[in-house]
């Protein structure tokens, strides 16, 4: 089991943190001798492996210090006092604040904006377009010349049929994390693809060096043992499944969920029920953060975890 330690030092299981519970295993062992050196902050070898497994050049490539490192360094390359971007809610908060650092505004109007962010699937509903959907809404934006920002951070383990990776276009920027997928949060690794002038553009403001000698070792490594995660996304349906059926039998209703984690409306405001909760050693995400305060969202965890998820609901519940 995968516990966290609060900071008053008692340990409760992690149900706020999506990651995936069923990850690769693969042998890696840090080279500490790497340590004496600077990364290549190219990054040349890392972005030819990402680019063999995509089938895109290493020029398309952009790599950083985890998913928020990039989608600040894109806001930043693109956007500027003036500008609006597209940020549809509820989704992830991190696209609105990388926004403002960049001298932009958020807007509820898709017309006029520059940059028009998607989270597929979506955090924290777990909506998942199709790539047929997705692809229109590539189209909407560059008839308005404006960029798409895709997320794809939990397509790996939702259904990566439906990704757009494959798609070069000048008006699309896709980012992939292997946090989410691989269950790393700790070595702080994400990945974008875009044109190589749309590359150049955001590896040119990003910081030097911030892929740290373990972490582009581990990502080298984990691209090369990449279907792997076929296995983990099946494991992760049939408990998803089992957690929904007894969510149905709770009298719980919830967002239909497409990756590992599911955004469930309860009975109480949300703040009230994630402290019953934590009381009993459950941790889960209080969605007022996403402007739903009766909302929390659990990731799909195992088995064995997730049925004390279950029972730790059914004590808290009225």
């Amino acid at each position: 089991m995968r516990w966290h330690r609060t900071r008053e030092g008692g340990e409760v299981l992690d149900f706020s943190a999506n990651v995936n519970p069923y990850p690769p295993e693969f042998p890696w062992t840090p080279d500490v001798s790497a340590l004496k050196d600077y990364p290549d902050d190219h990054y040349e070898a890392l972005k030819e492996e990402i680019g063999r497994r995509f089938g895109r050049d290493a020029a398309e490539v952009a790599v950083g210090n985890g998913s928020v490192e990039l989608i600040r360094a894109f806001c930043s390359a693109v956007l500027g006092p003036g500008d609006t971007a597209y940020v549809a809610s509820p989704t992830f908060a991190e696209y609105g604040v990388a926004v403002r650092l960049a001298g932009a505004r958020c807007t509820a109007e898709e017309s006029g904006a520059a940059v028009r962010f998607l989270c597929n699937p979506n955090n924290p509903t777990g909506e998942l377009l199709t790539r047929a959907e997705v692809l229109r809404v590539l189209e909407g934006a560059a008839e308005r010349g404006a960029y798409l920002f895709l997320d794809e951070a939990f397509i790996e383990l939702a259904d990566p049929k439906e990704s757009v990776v494959n798609v070069p276009d000048e008006n699309l920027f896709l980012l992939r994390s292997l946090t989410k997928s691989f269950a790393v949060p700790g070595i702080r690794f994400g990945y974008a693809f875009g044109t190589p002038e749309l590359i150049e553009r955001v590896e040119t403001v990003r910081l030097p060096w911030t892929v740290n000698a373990f972490a582009e070792s581990f990502a080298i490594e984990a691209f090369r043992h990449y279907d792997l995660l076929e296995e983990s996304r099946e494991r992760i349906a049939r408990e998803r499944a089992w957690l929904c059926s007894r969510l149905d039998a709770l009298g719980l209703v919830y967002a239909p969920p497409s990756a590992n984690y599911i955004l469930i409306e309860v009975p109480m405001e949300a703040e009230v029920l994630a402290g019953r909760l934590l009381s009993r050693g459950i941790l889960v995400r209080d969605c007022r953060s996403f402007g739903l305060p009766r909302h929390i969202r659990v990731a799909v965890r195992t088995h064995e975890e997730n049925r004390q998820l279950i029972e730790a609901l059914e004590a808290c519940l009225p």
